[in-house]
């Protein structure tokens, strides 16, 4: 059997120049390396054989691949990654890119994505964008330097839109936040419907004074969820009043409290606040409180998101629910798709989304 290459990508760095029958004849204490060539003679198999085991490849039968892994546990066999990657042009890792970290909707998302990625021999890099494009094109550079192989966007379309032009060439897909016209596979929900669902829940209570706490316009989400608030109103011969739209540049519990005391202050309040995140919502009831106005006995309040919070504060948070672990697991399916084939034509997913009625409203 020959001595491999230093350049084997199998091979450890450090390989020593002893020959297989010197290797073998070390004393104990004494380290050596191994090589892909010693796992296969171990498991009485091929080099190719072992490689294929070793890349996941799924036409090697069960007995043999089981006794190629237990040659791999018991010599200490360990792949050189750096060697193998600048062969196969993989890193095997995924970026996830958030707009925010503080926000616990993202959380279940990023674990759904974790688990498909692993399930598939990737790694997930969690990234912080802040929301602000040019942190986005930092990370997106690390696609065209191929020290990632692929990334799911959670960031608002605006700055989606700007890396529009590099579908073809850079693999990405939008998650939770899409723009169905630029063309980049998606997952999400229907956003303008689920925010009717959650009016027309507040007008069943006989709630015709009903307010909207929203984040800022440069989602599309944002956009969505204001149209079907709006457009529920309108369809129940509601005029939408203006002085009970916020648009607010934060999603944060505290926001949501200052946005409820605002909306009391004024000589004709609402009876019913919408609000298009939990956090916001959440922040609502304290807020109320803060101004003396029980929930819901004299403001009901509506959320989205379903966070874990929602169902513990005082009263649980009637809200939409978003599947959000599926999500993620959508999201992270759809990449490995044009991972596998750059010219497949991978479509928009939309998931079901639910109204959960609880005390609030």
């Amino acid at each position: 059997m020959s001595r491999p290459s230093p350049h084997d990508p199998h091979h450890l760095a450090g390989a020593s120049s002893n020959s297989p029958s010197s290797r073998s004849r070390a004393s104990p204490g004494v380290s050596k390396d191994i090589s892909i060539d010693d796992v296969a003679e171990q498991a009485g198999v091929s080099v190719a054989t072992v490689s294929r085991v070793l890349n996941g490849h799924s036409n090697v039968r069960a007995e043999t691949r089981e006794r190629v892994l237990a040659a791999i546990e018991t010599s200490g066999y360990r792949v050189n990654e750096l060697a193998r990657n600048l062969r196969t042009a993989e890193s095997r890792l995924l970026l996830t890119m958030v707009p925010n970290f503080g926000n616990p909707f993202y959380a279940d998302i990023v674990r759904g994505i974790d688990s498909v990625a692993r399930q598939h021999g990737y790694f997930m890099l969690l990234c912080d964008t802040g929301a602000d494009p040019g942190r986005e094109r930092s990370y997106f550079e690390m696609l065209r330097r191929r020290r990632a192989d692929g990334a799911i966007c959670l960031d608002p379309a605006a700055a989606q839109q700007a890396l529009s032009e590099e579908l073809h060439t850079l693999p990405w897909v939008a998650c939770c936040e899409f723009d169905a016209d630029v063309g980049v596979p998606y997952v999400g929900i229907d956003n303008y419907r689920a925010a009717g669902d959650a009016v027309l829940h507040l007008l069943s209570r006989g709630h015709t004074r009903i307010a909207l706490i929203n984040s800022g316009d440069g989602y599309l989400y944002a956009q969505q969820r204001e149209r079907g608030y709006q457009d529920a109103l309108h369809n129940a011969g509601i005029a939408p009043d203006p002085r009970w739209r916020m648009h607010l540049d934060s999603l944060d519990y505290e926001a949501g409290a200052f946005a409820a005391a605002s909306l009391m202050a004024q000589a004709d309040p609402p009876t019913a606040i919408f609000a298009v995140s939990d956090t916001l919502a959440i922040g609502v009831i304290k807020g109320l409180r803060s101004v003396g106005k029980r929930v819901p006995d004299d403001v009901a309040v509506v959320g989205f998101d379903d966070i874990s919070l929602a169902a513990q504060i005082d009263p649980p948070l009637t809200t939409i629910a978003q599947p959000m672990r599926e999500l993620g697991e959508t999201a992270a399916r759809q990449l490995l798709k044009r991972l596998a084939n750059r010219s497949a034509n991978v479509p928009g997913v939309l998931l079901p989304h639910r109204l959960i009625v609880r005390g609030s409203a």
